[in-house]
């Protein structure tokens, strides 16, 4: 009984985006922090170039670094990937760069030279992460310094609504995306944490965990016009289930096919 006022609600806070927008979006495969693999870190500009190199479009992950720099890394610490310690906000872009990945002979990139990178080839989803207390709008304010002047196809997309929040008021040509889970992980485990964070966001898009589907919230969305991308798509089932009940998926390994 209460999921039909909830989705009344949608429909009066959240108008469908314009097709000619968003179109682009079910048009790709996105590869999952880039094409990584066991001889390959994710989130690198190998991992990028890869992927573009034959044809896939690109996710990646933000994070803040200490003078307001968006580097392309997932994790809030760095000693999972790299060799050193402690949290990636404590330090400048410019230290980060000289940083090396376990193994390699290259650092943590800026958002900035990935673009470079990239150069309009395939379209870039970014995520920009955030957690309870964060002041996200410095990490939306340093997204949109690294995009000005980038003409490629981009859209920016964040578990935190006020991300999308954010663009559609400082930066409203920027493609917007709202990142969602269910499981015991996610911030939106109940019905009404989802439809919440959906009126705060007024996303042009949403990229849904790949294990909640389908469910009757994507599939109104769907049918309303906005595009669904479902991540992280990393076997044949899942793929299968991205290609029933979604327009694009976010994908690696075994999930690219």
């Amino acid at each position: 009984m209460r999921s039909l006022p909830l989705r009344a609600l949608d429909r009066l806070l959240t108008s469908p985006p314009d097709p000619a927008r968003v179109g682009w979006l079910a048009q790709w495969t996105y590869a999952h922090r880039g094409l990584h693999g066991d001889d390959l870190p994710e989130n690198t500009l190998l991992a990028f170039a890869a992927a573009a190199d034959v044809g896939l479009g690109i996710e990646c992950d933000i994070q803040r670094s200490a003078d307001g720099t968006a580097m392309v890394f997932h994790d809030w610490d760095l000693e999972r990937l790299v060799e050193s310690e402690g949290a990636l906000g404590l330090h400048a872009s410019d230290f980060l760069e000289t940083l090396r990945y376990r193994g390699r002979e290259f650092g943590i990139a800026r958002l900035v030279t990935l673009l470079e990178l990239v150069d309009a080839r395939v379209p870039v989803l970014i995520e920009i992460k955030s957690r309870p207390g964060y002041d996200i709008e410095r990490s939306c304010t340093a997204v949109e310094a690294g995009l000005s002047g980038y003409r490629g196809r981009h859209a920016v997309m964040s578990f935190d609504p006020r991300v999308s929040r954010w663009f559609r008021e400082n930066s409203p040509q920027t493609v917007r995306g709202l990142v969602m889970r269910e499981d015991a992980v996610g911030h939106t485990r109940s019905a009404w944490h989802r439809h919440l964070a959906l009126w705060i966001a007024r996303p042009d898009f949403i990229a849904y965990h790949v294990d909640a589907l389908p469910n009757r919230f994507t599939g109104d969305l769907r049918r309303r016009g906005f595009p669904v991308l479902t991540w992280t798509v990393d076997s044949a089932r899942k793929r299968e289930t991205a290609r029933l009940h979604a327009d694009a998926p976010i994908a690696e390994g075994a999930g690219l096919g």
